[in-house]
């Protein structure tokens, strides 16, 4: 199974984005970096990492997968900066423009768990690029997550939302696939 993360700063991200994809969107993509990772702050992950790693490690994800998009990188970097912190969407569409806000919007969570997750059901491809690749930064290291309960609960819940999801975009059916079979012990 493939496990992403070996971007843990900007200037390492950096670096391998320079072979990819042109300067202009690269400088982009940090100012994005910055303004998310400066809203999530001292904020850490459930095992202790500092978020920015997730964010990172969708954005790598992302970048795994083709995506070359600008506004779907961009929104990669701060898929959870409106739902995690008190940035406003109408800031993130102030800084970043309007796709942007879109993009971030369809991936903040609102309303009931269950609405949230059926919305992705007629999401865009680069919603659930941006989606997807949230997940499986979440779930590449499920292992490590502190409650053993919520590693039950989180690998079913990836199996009955967003694998199917994974279906419409084969790079994630591969990942997905490969990760179910890795984690297939907490189905029982």
């Amino acid at each position: 199974m493939r496990v992403f993360g070996s971007w843990r700063d900007w200037p390492s991200a950096a670096g391998t984005l320079g072979e990819v994809l042109p300067a202009e969107m690269i400088g982009k993509l940090a100012h994005a970096y910055e303004f998310a990772a400066g809203h999530h702050g001292d904020q850490t992950r459930p095992a202790g990492e500092p978020y920015p790693w997730h964010l990172l490690e969708a954005l790598e994800i992302a970048v795994d997968s083709g995506a070359r998009d600008e506004e779907v990188l961009v929104a990669a970097l701060l898929h959870d900066v409106v739902e995690d912190t008190p940035c406003s969407l109408a800031a993130v569409r102030a800084e970043f423009g309007a796709q942007v806000a879109e993009l971030v919007d369809w991936v903040t969570k609102a309303g009931s768990r269950e609405s949230y997750l059926s919305r992705f059901v007629t999401a865009p491809e680069e919603v659930l690029t941006i989606k997807l690749a949230d997940r499986y930064s979440n779930v590449q290291r499920l292992h490590t997550h502190p409650r053993p309960a919520k590693r039950a609960t989180y690998y079913a819940e990836t199996v009955r939302v967003f694998l199917p999801l994974a279906d419409r975009l084969p790079y994630f059916r591969d990942r997905f696939a490969e990760w179910q079979e890795n984690y297939a012990y907490l189905a029982s």
